[in-house]
């Protein structure tokens, strides 16, 4: 393992989004993954399988991100989204959630 390696901190952000309205859960999911940098990480937190925001995340920041559910499941759902690049391109937001 290299120094630079060694010294490399994986930051992990949570976002409970469960005492968060949901007409704002997107956009704070969105402007939370944009400000990572690449090598960190966010994880959520939901009452609901997330699989649109997931389909959303594909189009606007693919290439960029894993999606890995660390609960799947039935009453609280985990997921980690690492950013593995800072390109953040793909389809604009669909304006829905204000993101």
């Amino acid at each position: 393992m290299s120094i630079a390696n060694m010294n490399q901190i994986n930051v992990i952000t949570r976002i409970d989004v469960r005492t968060i309205a949901p007409v704002d859960r997107h956009a704070l999911i969105f402007k939370t993954f944009e400000s990572l940098k690449a090598g960190e990480a966010m994880e959520l937190v939901n009452d609901h399988r997330p699989s649109p925001l997931q389909a959303q995340f594909t189009e606007r920041f693919a290439g960029a991100f894993t999606w890995d559910y660390l609960q799947d499941g039935p009453l609280i759902w985990q997921v980690k989204i690492d950013k593995i690049s800072d390109a953040t391109t793909g389809a604009p937001c669909c304006g829905h959630c204000n993101g």
